[in-house]
């Protein structure tokens, strides 16, 4: 195995914080709502598109 690169634990004596930056802990995850599919499965959900009659996955 070569020779491992040193890891980068502190930036950069140069960089400044962006003014949008915070130190505020991460909001806790909203709860998803439960809606119906007028249409059936949710693609979104199932992972499935249809269309024009063919199933078809991004």
């Amino acid at each position: 195995m070569g020779p491992m690169t040193k890891r980068a634990t502190e930036r950069p004596a140069a960089f400044t914080k962006p003014a949008h930056w915070t130190n505020d802990p991460a909001p806790p995850p909203v709860k998803a709502k439960d809606e119906q599919d007028p249409d059936g499965l949710s693609p979104t959900r199932y992972g499935d598109w249809v269309q024009k009659g063919i199933a078809i996955d991004f």
